[in-house]
């Protein structure tokens, strides 16, 4: 195996959430007269958190006091509606079985709220080993910082050059490097090809099974 360890990205990577994401922010912005977007706009607006998410998605120029209640509404929106239409990608879950069966160890790193991704992982991936799953904690910085994919790491017991970081976007790709962790952009999710080159992945992967080809070797 070229690694001993895989830290996954969850939205865009390992889940399809797009439509759940887009559904909540837009009821919540419908409901208080504002503007909506079609889905594929919410492609841009994460991979930062909630509050960017959120922030990226209302109108320019509100009060603060008026965004941090549009927030606050998103997150229970979203805690309503997280498991609606939300899946796992088609080729993930053989991914992740030939990768536990080969002994590599499976871990999660989202910028979702902790919660949140206890409860997905515990929704569409409880049947394999993702150890440990993390989502933003109070304290910890959000990816790109390398703190918490550090964290990760030495918790499972890996130098970071024994770790393939893979993800959709730029946060991703740039958490890895910052990490000092192989950079694996995937071309599956929310984010394009451009966009993974700029921020330096070190190789971009078509499918879940060219991954799983590349992480053992095969």
């Amino acid at each position: 195996m070229r690694f001993a360890a895989v830290i996954f990205d969850l939205d865009g990577t390992l889940l399809d959430s797009l439509d759940d994401l887009a559904d909540s922010v837009n009821a919540v912005l419908a409901g208080r007269g504002m503007p909506v977007h079609p889905v594929p706009a919410f492609r841009r607006f994460v991979g930062n958190g909630v509050v960017t998410l959120v922030r990226r998605a209302a109108p320019a120029g509100l009060p603060e006091a008026e965004l941090k209640d549009i927030i606050m509404a998103g997150r229970a929106e979203y805690g309503r509606r997280w498991d609606a239409k939300s899946r796992p990608y088609p080729g993930v879950p053989a991914m992740l079985d030939a990768l536990a069966a080969a002994g590599v160890r499976l871990a999660l790193l989202s910028n979702k709220p902790d919660e949140f991704t206890a409860r997905i992982a515990e929704r569409f991936f409880a049947a394999w080993p993702l150890d440990p799953a993390r989502g933003a904690r109070e304290g910890v910085p959000l990816k790109p910082d390398p703190a918490a994919a550090l964290d990760v790491a030495r918790d499972m017991g890996f130098a970071p050059n024994e770790v393939l970081f893979a993800g959709d976007s730029d946060v991703d790709v740039r958490t890895a490097r910052n990490a000092g962790m192989f950079a694996a952009g995937v071309l599956w999710g929310f984010r394009d090809a451009d966009e993974l080159k700029a921020a330096g992945a070190d190789r971009l992967f078509a499918t879940p099974e060219e991954l799983a080809r590349f992480i053992l070797d095969a």
